[in-house]
């Protein structure tokens, strides 16, 4: 689905969802932003605020740079059309030479018995390395990504600090993280 139709779709959801995300960010920080969606509205959020910044889509990029306060840069490299997310081997090399306070990370799709996944082998390398440059790693996703999987996996439950979703996730999904040491944090929707 295009990027725009996938924006409009759930707007307030994806509002409450970034709000609650930030909270967890405290300014001064360095953060690894990932790509879609969710973490575009995370980046509105987060504009303004006193940060270090690591935007994985010119989206992301464009939303923090709008206001003064956050330096932010971006990895360089091929950036896919409609997503805008930039991808590839100067977006790996720019990930593993960052260490990040905190990740935040979308998912297509994360069901607790499968694991993180996503659609494509490459945002798998991605962020699988995003996780590895991150001391906090926060996954922010609606809660119908709790019972999907997609091909490719870049991580466990276990690989997260913290699950930020909504009431409406399903309650194994959550149990499963909470049992793998994931600080689950409900959004007001």
């Amino acid at each position: 689905m295009p990027f725009a139709s996938r924006w409009e779709a759930d707007q307030h959801v994806k509002a409450a969802l970034a709000k609650r995300a930030t909270a967890l960010i405290a300014d001064d920080e360095s953060v690894i932003l990932d790509n879609g969606t969710t973490c575009y509205s995370v980046a509105q959020e987060l504009a303004g605020r006193p940060l270090t910044v690591l935007a994985l889509s010119l989206h992301s990029a464009a939303a923090l740079a709008s206001r003064p306060g956050v330096s932010v840069s971006t990895p360089g490299g091929p950036v896919e059309t409609d997503t805008l997310a930039l991808v590839g081997s100067a977006a790996l090399a720019a990930v593993l030479n960052f260490r990040a306070d905190v990740a935040v990370l979308g998912a297509c799709s994360a069901a607790p018995e499968d694991g993180l996944t996503s659609t494509t082998f490459e945002d798998a390398e991605l962020k699988r390395a995003v996780i590895a440059a991150a001391r906090r790693r926060i996954l922010v996703t609606s809660a119908g990504k709790l019972s999907r999987t997609a091909s490719f996996r870049f991580g466990d439950p276990a690989d997260l600090t913290h699950l930020v979703t909504t009431a409406d996730a399903p309650a194994d999904a959550l149990h499963a993280y909470r049992c793998a040491g994931v600080e689950v944090l409900l959004a007001e929707v």
